[in-house]
């Protein structure tokens, strides 16, 4: 078998603590990245990019975000809709404002006002935790939808009270707008997911991802051995709600092109991340993608099974996504809790064995 580490010697700290100590997985790593940036840019049409790729992408990049709060610090949040929405308007706003500065630029801006509205809503997890904070969260999210459908200087002032995307190029490009290629919509998203996700995980390996952890498994014990419960919760919220706001502008710009903030960041958004947190692992940056992609490609599977190989109804096929979500979580959060990330994690450890596995 090739899944062994007999013949893998390491000869320093830094080989021993890299991200994959195996040699096939970082083989692996590294032939997904070729196809993630050779291969499917070249072979990818509208459906894929609106059906899988795009939202997939974008959704990983809000379950990094949400996990870092929840799976990593312990801080229940029920408030992604609303972040997302912050950066969304407030990726829109500079768009409008600035047109000559590049899209890339008023992307991590919009990512960088919603952690400073992350944190100002972070400061409550000071003094209540668990279903309190949940509540508070809850009730950001329904105060910055309300907020930015009650203000119209959010939409410019538009009659519709929708915000559009204008169109904006990068290196010569249309990345937003009615002319973009699904090719450049999916490079900027794969582009905007990879450096989020290393920037996650050297953050969850170092000082302040055992902080957060420490905050997360007993805060008491953490504030005795000298972690600042300040400083680490209202971080966490910060790099959470970054991390978010980059998602929810790529959301509004990228992928929709136009939205309205009730029907595109509601309360069903903040559920939807969620679940993909509870279903691909708490505390897990695999688990973010597997979540992302498992709820992002359960629809689009059960419409071609259910709708057009059974031919069942629409709103049946429907009602069976909600019904197998709800089921998965319910199995998750009794039978394994650690999600999808601890079942690939224990399937490697059982062909690391085999043929004994335990």
């Amino acid at each position: 078998m090739l899944y062994r580490e007999a013949g893998d010697f390491k000869t320093s700290y830094h080989a021993d603590n890299q991200t994959f100590p195996i040699k096939f997985d970082r083989i692996g790593f590294w032939i997904t990245m070729v196809i993630a940036f050779l291969v499917i840019p070249f072979m990818i049409n509208d459906y894929w990019a609106n059906a899988i790729f795009v939202p997939f992408l974008i959704y990983a990049i809000a379950a990094i975000g949400l996990n870092i709060l929840t799976g990593y610090c312990g801080q229940v949040s029920l408030g992604t809709g609303g972040f997302m929405a912050v950066g969304a308007y407030a990726c829109y706003k500079l768009m409008t404002a600035f047109p000559d500065v590049s899209i890339v630029i008023h992307i991590i801006l919009a990512g960088g006002i919603t952690a400073a509205v992350g944190a100002a809503f972070g400061l409550p997890s000071l003094r209540i935790k668990g279903f309190y904070l949940a509540v508070a969260t809850l009730a950001a999210q329904f105060f910055l939808v309300w907020l930015f459908n009650k203000v119209s200087w959010f939409y410019n002032y538009s009659a519709s009270g929708q915000i559009n995307a204008p169109e904006r190029f990068v290196a010569g490009v249309a990345v937003t707008g009615p002319n973009t290629d699904p090719w450049a919509q999916y490079m900027i998203c794969l582009v905007f997911l990879t450096v989020c996700a290393l920037i996650a995980r050297n953050l969850t390996r170092g000082t302040i991802g055992r902080s957060w952890m420490a905050i997360r498994d007993m805060d008491i014990a953490a504030e005795i051995i000298g972690v600042n419960p300040l400083k680490a919760k209202l971080t966490a919220f910060a790099v959470s709600s970054f991390f978010i706001g980059i998602s929810g502008a790529l959301f509004f710009a990228v992928y929709l092109g136009a939205v309205e903030v009730g029907e595109a960041f509601g309360i069903q958004k903040s559920f939807l991340v969620l679940f993909m947190i509870i279903i691909g692992g708490l505390g897990s940056i695999f688990g973010c993608f597997a979540g992302a992609a498992f709820l992002v490609l359960l629809p689009v599977a059960l419409k071609v099974i259910g709708v057009d190989v059974l031919g069942w109804p629409t709103d049946l096929v429907s009602h069976l996504n909600l019904v197998i979500v709800g089921a998965l979580i319910m199995f998750f959060l009794i039978k394994e809790p650690h999600g999808l990330a601890q079942l690939w994690r224990l399937a490697k450890e059982k062909l690391r064995l085999w043929p004994f596995p335990y």
